[in-house]
């Protein structure tokens, strides 16, 4: 019987993250739900463990919800269509520019939302820039792939800009306050070196003049903003949402170091912005039952039940024996090898389900209080950054991947590899290597 449980689940687990990678385009969280539906099965998850995952995963999954709320809102608002009328603008004809500007933009726009919303609102908008500069395909792909890169990465120095990340910060018993004190400058340090290396290996097909931009028509006549684009006032009237946002963020970390949960405040930003936008645009909170996509609390759940399953039958322990000389032997082996460790489980497994277990592991090595944060910290850096290399790390590249071939733009795994084997291994190690050295530092 002990087997059968055993086989169910292991099964339960390639099976899931196989057909995830087999068809990306179909909504993740139907696969998760069927394979978590047979670790239950199984048996290897009990009802009474349904209970203990609700509340690890909860408050993650509401913060993550409120910030892809605010990202619909400001869609409302017409910001990011905005945001890349001023990037052509900012980039005065100049290729080298708006490279920069493009990957500024995706950064702060993880930031502001989270890596997945990043992707589904950046990338969109850089196919209507760069179809409208009348680009060709070869001459899109640094665009594409540098933001797309650059924004999932950035969800490394701040946790809340991931769910995975939130998720492993309630296991392991740390605040967002701390987490972004020991890992904003080593990670942001860390995408400053990508976006170089990036920027070094595409300069040679980066056109250095842009083609004259046809004039901008982005928002209809019929937008809620008609007033407000006809307007003088409207650059002005998106910084003020832009400032909003920002505060909002901030009080996030200001939650965190007061022991406010963050998920509550997250809600409360959230719905001062849907009141902001009811009372200007008088279009009612209603639509965000519709528009938010419920199904990422479906799939963190799910994905949690399976990995929870794994755990109970016993991957972790193998990997605590394996790992635990090693990590607990110095700061730097513990930031390095657990770097390393994710960012192979990520390419090969997903960087969601490999973070969950690289955190589960860590928790029973025993670990001092420090060592245990770096290897957490390390885990994320290799599952956010790390997982890269492949397009099939993370959700958010399987989705970009999809939206661009959409998009027309064709970027084989050829290209992408090409590209990747020659920034990701090397970012990695760096970040790594800073992010021991500046733990140690401050502590």
């Amino acid at each position: 019987m002990h087997d059968l449980m055993i086989i169910m689940t292991l099964c339960s687990f390639f099976l899931t993250i196989g057909f995830i990678f087999w068809r990306p385009h179909v909504n993740e969280a139907i696969p998760a739900t069927v394979g978590a539906f047979f670790v239950l099965l199984s048996g290897s998850v009990s009802l009474a463990d349904l209970g203990q995952i609700t509340g690890t995963i909860s408050g993650a999954a509401i913060t993550i919800m409120a910030t892809i709320v605010m990202a619909i809102v400001l869609e409302s608002f017409g910001f990011f269509y905005w945001a890349a009328e001023l990037l052509t603008r900012k980039a005065k004809g100049s290729g080298i520019r708006l490279f920069w500007l493009t990957n500024l933009f995706c950064f702060l726009m993880t930031l502001f939302v989270n890596n997945d919303g990043s992707i589904l609102i950046t990338t969109p908008i850089l196919l209507l820039l760069l179809k409208n500069m009348g680009l060709k395909n070869d001459q899109k792909i640094p665009y594409l792939l540098s933001g797309a890169l650059i924004a999932t990465a950035a969800s490394a120095p701040i946790g809340v800009s991931n769910i995975v990340n939130l998720i492993a910060l309630k296991i392991v018993h740390m605040d967002l306050y701390m987490h972004t004190a020991m890992m904003f400058i080593p990670a942001s340090l860390g995408l400053v070196l990508l976006t170089t290396l990036l920027f070094l290996t595409f300069y040679r097909i980066l056109p250095k003049k842009l083609p004259d931009v046809k004039q901008w028509n982005f928002i209809p006549g019929s937008h809620p903003l008609k007033e407000v684009v006809q307007n003088d006032n409207r650059n002005k009237f998106m910084r003020n949402i832009l400032l909003f946002v920002f505060f909002v963020r901030i009080s996030l970390f200001a939650a965190s170091y007061f022991h406010f949960p963050i998920s509550f405040m997250a809600v409360i930003g959230s719905s001062l912005l849907l009141a902001w936008r009811w009372i200007y645009l008088k279009i009612s909170p209603a639509d965000m039952i519709k528009k938010t996509p419920w199904y990422i609390l479906i799939f963190a759940f799910s994905m949690y039940v399976i990995i929870y399953g794994l755990n109970n039958i016993g991957l972790t322990k193998w990997l605590v024996e394996l790992l635990q000389p090693l990590i607990s032997s110095s700061l730097l082996n513990a930031s390095v090898f657990m770097g390393i460790l994710l960012s192979i489980l990520s390419n090969l497994f997903n960087n969601h389900p490999a973070l969950m277990v690289g955190t589960l592991s860590i928790m029973d090595m025993g670990l001092d209080p420090l060592t245990l944060k770096i290897a957490y910290l390390a885990s994320v850096i290799g599952s956010d950054i790390g997982a890269l290399l492949l397009p099939i790390g993370t959700l958010a590249t399987l989705m970009w991947i999809h939206i661009v071939r959409k998009g027309g733009v064709k970027i084989s795994w050829g290209q992408y590899l090409k590209v990747t084997s020659l920034v990701i291994p090397i970012t990695v190690i760096f970040t790594l290597v800073i992010l021991s050295y500046w733990v140690s530092w401050i502590f």
